[in-house]
């Protein structure tokens, strides 16, 4: 996608001097200032991923195999190759792209012999980035023709109201994205589109990073308090929801950023359609339900404190709740099935239900 007008990824190699490194964006910088950020060691991949320098399931999966990819260089054998695995996979648990694509970078590389895993194994990383990039077009094609279905619906009067929760934007992937992925095409498309941005507590993942995204496409779009949806579905102002998932388990709950659930309890209420954008790496045929998803909890540092630019332009971070007040911090919550209208995915549109899964992934169960 575009950056000040210059085609960007989230994530790439870089060869200099002989050596590989990774390049990514570092989007806890995001929107205030862009900044371009190293991954030369596979603990940088791993603070990188802890601390959501990147972040979205997609793009976690990417650095995860990237970060197994600057592994390989410095100690190739099973031995390395397993603590860099398990040590990637023990940065977050919720997104299943993590384990996915370790797995997958472990899968292509141990059979391989030692000497010839470390260029093997950044041409996976290269082809795993690629094929992302190629699903969440796909997914942007059969979403698009959600959103032609709503402007149609409207007569062609006005743009569609798109709400979405948290960022499944092309930051949150290697490009194109999820859950914007649609409104990408839409607005290539020439169908007007609006979108409403939830600020989305407590990282502010929609204010900061959704917001700029459609901002440099040229993208209409409204940041609202997390707690405006509902009001905007009862006064007909958005005519579908289309959000990400960090995974879905094989009956078709799917787990997201903390408060998707209440988006869709409201669109239910409303009659607004409510859909998920899921890429296949992320649905989970393992695990029978969403109750089986592990929940991170995060620091309840940010819950407690927020981060924003000062009038002098620095970055600050301030307290908001009181000293000795408790936080939590759960970072997902799991929405049913029964609530979702239907999963976007590269191979098109289904039922949120295991019948349907199976049907568009038959290699997979």
């Amino acid at each position: 996608m575009l950056v000040q007008g210059t085609p960007t990824r989230t994530i790439r190699p870089v060869v200099e001097g002989g050596k590989t490194w990774v390049e990514i964006i570092d989007q806890t910088r995001l929107p205030h200032a862009f900044i371009l950020r190293r991954l030369a060691t596979p603990e940088d991949a791993m603070e990188a991923i802890a601390v959501m320098r990147v972040r979205g399931a997609p793009l976690i999966g990417a650095t995860a195999a990237y970060g197994m990819a600057l592994a390989a260089d410095r100690d190739a054998s099973d031995a390395g190759m397993a603590q860099a695995g398990e040590g990637l996979v023990a940065t977050r648990p919720t997104a299943v792209n993590l384990g996915w694509g370790v797995e997958r970078m472990l899968w292509r590389l141990l059979p391989l012999p030692v000497s010839e895993r470390s260029p093997a194994a950044w041409a996976e990383a290269a082809t795993l980035c690629e094929e992302d990039v190629e699903q969440n077009r796909a997914i942007g094609r059969h979403g698009l023709d959600l959103i032609r279905a709503a402007w149609k619906k409207a007569a062609r009067s006005r743009p569609v109201n798109i709400l979405t929760h948290c960022n499944a934007g092309w930051l949150a992937t290697v490009d194109w994205g999820t859950a914007l992925a649609p409104v990408f095409a839409a607005h290539e498309a020439g169908v007007p589109v609006h979108v409403w941005v939830d600020e989305t507590r407590p990282r502010n993942q929609g204010a900061s990073l959704t917001a700029w995204e459609l901002a440099q496409a040229g993208i209409p779009h409204t940041v609202i308090a997390d707690n405006a949806g509902g009001h905007l579905m009862q006064h007909g102002r958005v005519d579908l929801c289309i959000v990400g998932t960090d995974r879905v388990a094989a009956n078709g709950d799917v787990a997201n950023k903390i408060g998707t659930y209440l988006k869709a309890l409201a669109a239910n209420d409303c009659g607004v359609p409510f859909y998920v954008a899921a890429p296949g790496p992320s649905i989970d045929f393992r695990l029978a339900e969403g109750r089986d998803i592990p929940i991170e909890e995060r620091d309840a540092g940010e819950v407690a404190r927020i981060q924003g630019l000062a009038e002098d332009g620095s970055l600050v971070s301030v307290r908001l709740v009181p000293e000795g007040s408790a936080c939590a911090n759960p970072a997902f919550d799991v929405t049913p099935a029964r609530l979702v209208s239907g999963l976007i995915t590269e191979r098109g549109v289904c039922a949120a239900d295991r019948a349907a899964l199976a049907e568009l992934f038959p290699e997979r169960t």
